[in-house]
């Protein structure tokens, strides 16, 4: 089993920055890849972000130029930078960690960009 925390959501005005975390812990070993998804209010949970474990990183459309994807190998944990937040990046964003045949999730995180 592999655990899965996010923090770092909250409120925040248009055009400002928040930066999630997603620490990883139990069984760790052959992660293949973490990232971020989002799930806004009447819509289907959508990829904003992912990092392999070779360092590749794939963006949506959305995100590229404004979102950034790092991670901390010694801590387990990956980060989201958002910076010149939109109000439709309004959502509950989820932190998944995949080693192959098995996807973990967390809990969410609320990010709310008020206009």
């Amino acid at each position: 089993q592999v655990q899965v925390v996010e923090s770092g959501g909250g409120l925040v005005q248009a055009g400002g920055s928040l930066r999630l975390s997603c620490a990883a812990s139990g069984r760790i070993s052959s992660i293949n890849v973490m990232g971020w998804y989002r799930q806004a209010p009447g819509k289907q949970r959508e990829l904003v972000a992912v990092i392999f474990s070779n360092g590749h990183t794939n963006y949506a459309d959305s995100a590229k130029g404004r979102f950034t994807i790092s991670e901390d190998g010694a801590k387990n944990t990956v980060y989201l930078q958002m910076n010149s937040l939109k109000p439709e990046d309004t959502a509950v964003y989820y932190c998944n960690v995949n080693r192959g045949a098995f996807n973990y999730w967390g809990q969410g995180t609320q990010v709310t960009v008020s206009s």
